[in-house]
């Protein structure tokens, strides 16, 4: 079994995020290949980047850095669930991603990137941008959602089934890279 952290990019009051990372965890639970951590952002809590060093040293002044570098370097692999916000990824989760540098290395990464007519696919291109430069793979294979607050009912996000399919099949090549890249990691 591997390791699967789900992060939750936004950090807004009024977000989406969080029901749709309720609707994407348990397929990832049900896959069979992934112990499964939901991760927020905003109970995270990480102030800017505030540590003196470099991440690549992980000499690690501040408890909150030390937390987050723990939780990331215990995953083999994430699925971010990311809005888009001015055509870009969310500053919570760049900062989420700057704190650190070798805990990220040679992990892969999918995404679950949701909005209005453009679903976060800028975000997402954004975000493999980022990722690439902490030695992680960012999946082809991901899940788009448009216009996703049609289908929110009552607090929960119940799309299409045609994204229940997007998102086993971004499951399977999550798995699949997540045991390769495992033999790169020290």
């Amino acid at each position: 079994m591997y390791r699967l952290s789900i992060i939750v990019a936004s950090v807004r009051e009024k977000r989406g995020g969080r029901a749709v990372a309720d609707w994407i965890t348990p397929f990832a639970k049900r896959h069979g290949q992934f112990e499964v951590d939901l991760v927020d952002l905003k109970d995270l809590n990480l102030p800017m980047v505030n540590e003196p060093n470099h991440p690549r040293l992980q000499q690690y002044q501040y408890d909150h850095t030390k937390a987050w570098s723990a939780m990331v370097k215990g995953a083999d692999a994430f699925v971010f669930v990311s809005p888009e916000y001015n055509h870009g990824t969310p500053p919570a989760l760049v900062n989420a991603l700057d704190y650190l540098f070798v805990e990220w290395n040679y992990k892969a990464v999918g995404m679950v990137t949701y909005g209005g007519v453009s679903a976060g696919t800028r975000s997402f291109v954004m975000t493999k941008t980022i990722v690439t430069s902490l030695k992680m793979v960012p999946l082809v294979e991901s899940v788009h959602l448009p216009f996703y607050a049609q289908m929110m009912k009552e607090g929960a996000f119940e799309p299409a089934e045609s994204y229940e399919k997007s998102a086993v099949t971004m499951l399977d090549e999550l798995a699949r890279w997540t045991g390769a890249l495992k033999t790169l990691r020290p």
